[in-house]
């Protein structure tokens, strides 16, 4: 399968996902300014129209989009890695946990807040909303180490979206302890530690592509 991303984005879930499964992904570099994979040039529009990561394609050549289906995909390819949950109201758990940190944290929450397009009034609102999501998270997380009852994929969304409190000043994490346990806890698994190493290198790479062509 092909692993369409971004260094850094919620495609490293993805990543992570993949990583703790031991299984197996080619990983193409989505550009995100200009929409172009790295490795030729071409337009990402040509895969995915709304040019948005993580984007998968399958062995079936399948075009697959949105981070809860990847995520869920992933998981399900690969069962023997228990990374996805079980029937019924597990199952409905693990939908649960991936549409709150996709709508209610990713979207309404971080996103405003690292968009150098969003207004500060729109920014106000939704670091204001946000903070009673936080406090959700946080009643839930006490005395639990996982969002489930063992590593799942959507450990691996959350891990990613919390990385980016390290850029907002005005989410520290101390105003949660138990986010900011659970996050140094999720931080320390090797699947997270190589996901983040390896992408934060590439970020970096990034960063010195742009500056040179500015």
């Amino acid at each position: 399968m092909d692993l369409y991303f971004s260094p850094m984005a919620c495609s490293m879930a993805t990543r992570i996902a993949l990583y703790e499964a031991e299984g197996e992904a080619r990983f193409i570099e989505v550009d995100p300014p200009s929409k172009t994979l790295l490795q030729d040039g071409s337009d990402f529009h040509a895969i995915n129209p709304l040019g948005l990561v993580p984007t998968l394609r399958t062995d079936d050549g399948v075009i697959l989009t949105e981070n809860a289906a990847i995520l869920q995909y992933v998981a399900e390819h690969f069962p023997d890695s228990a990374i996805a949950a079980g029937t019924g109201m597990e199952r409905s758990r693990l939908q649960q946990w991936l549409c709150f940190i996709g709508t209610e944290l990713h979207k309404a929450l971080f996103q405003p807040q690292l968009s150098k397009k969003t207004p500060a009034e729109a920014k106000a609102y939704a670091l204001e909303t946000g903070r009673s999501r936080l406090d959700y998270l946080e009643n839930h997380l006490k005395g639990r180490e996982f969002l489930l009852e063992r590593f799942s994929v959507a450990d691996a969304y959350l891990t990613t979206v919390l990385n980016w409190t390290t850029v907002i000043p005005q989410l520290d994490l101390h105003q949660w302890p138990a986010i900011k346990a659970y996050h140094g806890r999720m931080r320390e698994r090797p699947s997270v530690v190589r996901a983040v190493s390896e992408e934060f290198k590439l970020f970096k790479a990034e960063q010195a592509r742009h500056k040179a062509a500015a």
